[in-house]
């Protein structure tokens, strides 16, 4: 009597029993540590790099996949930079008209807060991962 949990939990441990046997912790670290190494010998906040790349790391691991926003936020910054026109280039329109005046106005301080967040960890992550390519 094996529950759908228990199956879960058992192909979790044998996917981290599997990292395990091909050295994939040890593979990690001596790849974290080389990038840390990196951005130190660039003047980069060492600290930060390491929480960058653990973060990184751990993603990696959980199997996240990065979140729809995010990837057109990526995507608008690497094709045209910084715009001005960016809460409008992401704004969903034909959601927006289905709204009110006043969830039309909630609605873009929501997203102009979201393109924020995401402004700040494309900045983080290119610095980070461009300056680990560069070296």
């Amino acid at each position: 009597m094996t529950s759908q949990a228990e199956s879960t939990l058992r192909g979790i441990a044998r996917r981290a029993k599997h990292r395990m046997k091909k050295g994939f912790w040890e593979e990690c670290k001596e790849d974290v540590s080389a990038k840390i190494e990196k951005a130190r010998e660039q003047g980069l906040n060492e600290s930060k790099a390491g929480r960058y790349f653990k973060s990184r790391v751990s993603a990696a691991v959980a199997g996240e996949k990065e979140d729809e926003f995010y990837v057109k936020v990526k995507n608008l910054l690497l094709s045209e930079g910084e715009v001005s026109d960016a809460i409008g280039r992401l704004t969903d329109r034909e959601y927006y008209d289905s709204l009110s005046y006043a969830e039309q106005q909630r609605y873009m301080l929501t997203l102009s807060e979201k393109y924020l967040r995401a402004l700040e960890r494309f900045r983080r992550e290119n610095e980070f991962e461009s300056n680990s390519k560069n070296a």
